[in-house]
């Protein structure tokens, strides 16, 4: 006894070992260098916590089937879209975006299509105008897809035209994520009025232990859709909710979300109506009709745009987003402007805003001044001193807004528009999209938006940086840690 006595420390010591070398190769197993040294650290230093963390969260992978059915739908794609790729102009393009291109072809099966006309909207209630006229124009059907949606003083106007479409015999399908809604007023009401009105509803990425739907359950569908007749499509950052989004804090604080949403018609409603088959797919089994109509562009139409549709989350191979926000910047040639509510990067666009503005480009970043997660708003500003160092100028959008809006512009004549953060839930967690956009015009309507932020921000300046509250540091970096843990 009196040895086994002495030897149970060393047992019990090298059992530790042990667990913790196979649980670190298991977790750095296809995870990123930060977030396998985040997870070891975390059994390290706090063992049950961290497996039972691990457990609930530690696996960002979607069920095999529904990565099978990406898989199919990429494939019909690549078939329906053969070709398409020639309606655009390329030849006016920079000479490095053809290779950008080129990779979001590959990743997101989806080509960069000619003929389109888009107009972006910042009105919060004036977006929704726009999709309610669209749909009161409706003849065929109307495919919505929100990761929030909700009935709500200023989202029943949205709820009253589709009833209407629904009386006209417009066939309207609906998609929403559904631990999203979780909280949010009004849910099994709006449920029951998508069924009263004749509408298909459908939530997205369920969880249902009882029919065997179970999944990690912070990997959410994030995209925000409206598809009008295959002619006329809305995307970009706006949820279907009020604009304190029905939070008592929100309401308390005086919160605004300040959005910004694109109107697009032309060939690339097909393609953003393409990710809205694929989403009804996986949750429905139904695959919807994809047009395989020939395009026709005017040659001579000099105010389209081209447009490319790029999709990505857990159900591709790749982080597809990340992969062109990091090429982008690195390729641009003298100006970079990015604004995410959210920016908790990967090493790898971090070091590209740092890169551009060591050589010399004007990189900025907008932000919001205040936040509505606390997590998020501390790990984010944990970056800020490396920017600043590098010469990116950081604007801050006064409170009690909440910029929410997700684009990115580069030199003069392209542009990003979607639902994806610069965060890593974004970046490869959450279900998204993004739009790139090539036209001088387009990108000038852009930088009107952002001149308009940065009229109204206040500028981060280092010095002022480095004298915040100390506090306030050790939040960021406490933050900045617990972010790699995806």
């Amino acid at each position: 006894m009196t040895v086994l006595a002495d030897l149970l420390p060393w047992l019990l010591l090298i059992l530790d070992i042990v667990i913790i070398l196979v649980a670190g190769a298991y977790v750095a197993t296809n995870r990123n260098p930060s977030s396998a040294i985040a997870w070891i650290l975390m059994f390290v230093f706090l063992p049950i916590i961290g497996i039972l963390f691990f457990l609930l969260i530690g696996s960002p992978k979607l069920p095999k089937s529904r990565k099978e059915k990406q898989r199919e739908v990429n494939k019909l794609f690549l078939e329906r879209t053969e070709g398409l790729h020639l309606t655009s102009r390329e030849g006016q393009w920079p000479d490095y975006l053809p290779s950008m291109v080129r990779m979001s072809r590959r990743l997101g099966a989806l080509p960069m299509v000619g003929g389109n006309h888009a107009t972006i909207n910042g009105d919060y209630v004036g977006s929704y105008d726009s999709m309610i006229a669209d749909i009161d124009a409706a003849e065929k059907w109307v495919n919505v897809e929100f990761f929030i949606l909700v009935m709500d003083k200023v989202t029943e106007p949205f709820f009253q035209a589709l009833e209407r479409a629904c009386q006209r015999g417009v066939k309207v399908r609906v998609l929403s994520d559904h631990v999203a809604q979780v909280g949010y007023p009004n849910r099994k009401e709006a449920v029951r009025r998508f069924a009263a009105m004749g509408a298909e509803y459908h939530a997205m990425l369920p969880i249902n232990p009882l029919k065997r739907e179970w999944r990690r359950p912070d990997l959410r569908n994030h995209r925000k859709i409206v598809i009008v007749d295959g002619k006329v499509a809305h995307t970009g950052s706006q949820n279907m909710t009020d604009r304190s989004y029905n939070k008592p804090k929100n309401v308390q604080r005086g919160l605004k979300w300040q959005e910004l949403m694109m109107r697009v018609t032309g060939p690339a409603v097909r393609e953003l109506e393409a990710v809205f088959a694929s989403d009804w797919y996986a949750e429905t089994d139904d695959l919807l009709f994809l047009d395989n109509a020939a395009v026709v562009v005017d040659p001579g139409d000099t105010s389209a745009y081209d447009m490319q549709v790029l999709p990505s989350g857990p159900t591709f191979d790749n982080d597809n987003n990340a992969k062109l926000f990091a090429a982008l910047i690195h390729n641009a040639r003298h100006r970079v402007s990015v604004t995410s509510p959210y920016y908790v990067p990967d090493e790898s666009i971090q070091r590209a805003m740092v890169t551009a503005a060591s050589r010399g480009l004007s990189v900025e970043l907008f932000v919001s001044e205040i936040g509505d997660q606390f997590m998020v708003y501390h790990a984010q500003r944990s970056y800020y001193e490396e920017l600043l160092r590098a010469g990116v100028r950081i604007f801050m959008y006064p409170a009690p807004y909440i910029l929410h809006a997700k684009h990115l512009s580069f030199d003069d004549d392209h542009a990003l528009i979607g639902t994806s953060n610069l965060d890593i839930r974004s970046l490869s967690l959450h279900m998204e999209l993004m739009v790139l956009v090539e036209g001088k015009e387009f990108v000038d309507d852009m930088r009107a938006v952002e001149d308009d932020y940065r009229a109204k921000s206040k500028e981060i300046h280092l010095d002022q940086w480095l004298k915040r509250p100390r506090s306030e540091k050790l939040f960021d970096s406490l933050m900045r840690l617990t972010s790699s843990l995806q």
